[in-house]
């Protein structure tokens, strides 16, 4: 199983960037994915999910209206679309299998186990 994500860099606020997470060992319909991310001196915290059990997608409040999850099954690729970067939304992003999606707070590290991870890429939002 590897999740290879991509898509980050430096952006100034207001800007936008795509991120990317290629998916091989297991297909979008097996689990539900999330995006997930860690800001320097903060705890991980849950960004976006998608739900292969109703199609729905959440969002942590802080991303809503500004960030868009989608999937493609044919590539087995999900992306995040960030739009109106914040320089708050500065972190290492990484994508996520299996993991809850019911809610926005769908970050439990004390209840589930996150079986697989990509290698996180940097995001940086300058002021």
């Amino acid at each position: 199983v590897q999740l290879q994500a991509s898509g980050g860099g430096l952006v100034q606020a207001g800007g936008s960037l795509r991120l990317s997470c290629a998916v091989s060992g297991f297909t979008l319909d097996d689990y539900s994915i999330g995006w997930f991310r860690q800001a320097p001196g903060k705890e991980r915290e849950g960004v976006s999910c998608f739900s292969r059990l109703d199609d729905r997608t959440h969002y942590a409040d802080s991303v809503k209206g500004r960030f868009t999850m989608s999937r493609d099954k044919a590539s087995n690729t999900v992306y995040l679309q960030m739009d109106s970067l914040k320089p708050e939304d500065t972190a290492i992003y990484y994508c996520a299998a299996p993991t809850p999606c019911y809610s926005s707070n769908f970050y439990l590290p004390d209840r589930y186990e996150y079986d697989y991870w990509g290698q996180g890429t940097q995001v940086t939002v300058s002021s």
